[in-house]
């Protein structure tokens, strides 16, 4: 039998990150930022001098991944941010991932996964859903104060920028484009601390376990 999920879904610098490693540790569940996944495909097809518009030599990539590869610390630079988004958009790679993220929704006693496509494709049965959002320039914000605390020198127009293309990239390609699922609850955190955000999901996360269990 499965243990209960809980999928977190929602644009890039929303805070759903956070809020999904917040909850995985208050439940003791399993966690697992399916965006990794394909910043480390990404990564993969840029270290073999690839070209990331390349459905094959994408797919090859995620055929052979390992979860290990999404502790390496490339995985979570704003290139890997921008090659995920592109190679996000072959669906051979979204097929090599999905068993593996399906698998992962059977852990016991539950498991957390934080992507763009949780809600609607990988688990679309999850008794929690969440669509985590917040405004494009605030989460553009966020992105610039945690990449530049992180080594990276880049400017604030630059990442906007970028999070308005990978918007549209996301939510504008045929296979599973991010979406709200339709009984996925909306959590706007652009006016919100983490503190706040985090509450307002654990509230709704108990809300879920509890009809959960009637």
């Amino acid at each position: 039998m499965a243990g209960f999920v809980i999928a977190v879904d929602g644009p890039a610098a929303s805070g759903k990150g956070t809020i999904a490693g917040r909850l995985a540790a208050l439940y003791g569940y399993a966690l697992l930022d399916t965006g990794l996944l394909y910043r480390a495909v990404g990564v993969g097809v840029l270290a073999g001098a690839g070209d990331l518009d390349d459905p094959i030599a994408a797919e090859g990539v995620a055929r052979a991944l390992d979860l290990s590869d999404l502790d390496r610390a490339e995985v979570r630079t704003r290139a890997a941010g921008e090659a995920a988004s592109r190679v996000a958009v072959h669906p051979g790679v979204r097929a090599a991932l999905f068993d593996l993220q399906r698998d992962f929704t059977r852990r016991e006693p539950g498991a957390v996964l934080d992507g763009r496509d949780i809600g609607t494709v990988i688990a679309p049965g999850a008794p929690a859903k969440l669509y985590v959002t917040a405004r494009p320039e605030i989460r553009a914000e966020r992105r610039w104060k945690q990449l530049t605390s992180q080594g990276e020198t880049v400017a604030f127009e630059d990442i906007l920028a970028d999070i308005h293309k990978r918007d549209a990239r996301d939510g504008g390609r045929k296979d599973a484009p991010m979406t709200q699922a339709e009984d996925a609850v909306l959590l706007d955190t652009s006016e919100m601390t983490i503190e706040q955000a985090f509450d307002a999901a654990r509230r709704i996360v108990e809300d879920a376990r509890a009809h959960h269990r009637l």
